[in-house]
């Protein structure tokens, strides 16, 4: 039966989506090369989610044998974060963590795939899911184009969006070819990364990415944590400089109390409580240690080294069980000028690792 592609778009944008174009479902021949060159030269990272398995992510067909269109839907979320100036001992969640936008977006495209399952095609959605590349699929519907920072960017709205699509087997006609390059000579993402992950325009090295450290097992490397600052999920500083989101109103639902977590609430709650606040994260195997490591390493950053509760949160982890705890523990010591909390521990052998280590610029 015929589809109405102006009708599916409609439909969409009724249902809450910004932007929605529409792809051919042929392979992404050109980024299954990239992933597999990039990943040849380490740059994934260890990351597993866009470099699992490259052959099938490019591949439509491969998420519904006989596709011929995807359907490609971006939802806008809010950035902005409010003043920080009385935030005391929190931390800094990235925009598109703070709240669960790929629910309202997977709305959307159900209602879409919906419809086109009445039509009696065949229809499979795909948001935040690794069996499809969804940035690729974004830009070759037309919605926008690759920043330096790799992200997909909307004319005059930038990238504060959710990406996700739905692969059809109906034979919907694509829309206009990808755009060109809008970044121009602009390199503010580049130079405003702070660990200088963008290792070339559209190249993100991962093994530098705050926002992959953060989602790691094992330790965090040691020559981020400095720069992590009060980051505790994600990283938006690459998006923040771009003025392509400048000048977009991303704001208009006001400062989010979710852009901020307490660190001494995620330091004293038990695992429970843990997931069920922060469950929606990506948590490294699920262990809520991945928490605490990270939450270690804002106290070091933010905490004041004279403050009570912050001197009974580094003894507290001090003492843990956990080595790597402690050893994270140990480094915020360090951090805060508080190497009298590390004197009587230093026959721990966790202690005396971190104390034989370079030490962090005392705050």
């Amino acid at each position: 039966m015929h589809v109405d592609a102006a009708e599916l778009k409609r439909l969409g944008r009724d249902s809450g989506l910004d932007a929605v174009g529409i792809a051919p479902a042929e392979p992404f021949v050109g980024t299954r090369v990239h992933l597999h060159d990039r990943r040849a030269a380490g740059f994934d990272g260890g990351m597993q989610f866009t470099y699992r398995n490259p052959d099938r992510s490019t591949d439509p067909d491969r998420a519904l044998p006989g596709a011929r269109a995807i359907v490609v839907g971006a939802r806008a979320y809010p950035s902005h974060t409010g003043d920080t100036g009385h935030r005391r001992l929190r931390a800094r969640v990235a925009a598109y963590a703070r709240t669960d936008h790929y629910a309202a977006l997977r709305r959307g495209l159900t209602l879409i795939a919906d419809h086109l399952r009445e039509l009696g095609w065949q229809s499979r959605v795909l948001v935040d899911d690794n069996a499809l590349v969804d940035r690729e699929a974004a830009y070759r519907a037309g919605l926008g184009w690759y920043g330096k920072n790799s992200n997909v960017l909307l004319p005059g709205r930038g990238s504060w969006f959710v990406l996700g699509s739905v692969v059809t087997t109906a034979p919907l006609e694509p829309d206009d070819a990808p755009m060109s390059d809008g970044c121009g000579t602009c390199r503010r993402c580049i130079s405003g990364c702070p660990t200088g992950a963008i290792v070339a325009p559209g190249v993100v090295d991962a093994r530098r990415c705050l926002a992959w450290h953060l989602q790691m097992t094992g330790d965090f490397p040691r020559e981020h944590r400095v720069a992590l600052g009060d980051r505790i999920y994600g990283c938006d500083d690459c998006q923040e400089v771009c003025p392509q989101n400048v000048d977009a109103d991303r704001d208009d639902a006001g400062p989010s109390e979710a852009a901020w977590v307490s660190i001494p609430e995620m330091l004293t709650a038990d695992d429970a409580e843990l997931l069920a606040r922060h469950g929606r994260w990506y948590i490294p195997e699920r262990a809520p240690r991945y928490l605490r490591r990270n939450a270690l390493i804002v106290l070091g950053n933010v905490g004041d080294p004279h403050d009570p509760t912050v001197v009974e949160l580094v003894e507290r982890y001090l003492d843990d069980p956990d080595p790597m705890l402690r050893s994270h523990a140990a480094w915020a010591a360090r951090r805060l000028g508080r190497h009298d909390l590390l004197v009587a521990r230093a026959s721990d052998e966790v202690i005396a690792a971190e104390l034989a280590a370079p030490a962090p610029a005392t705050r």
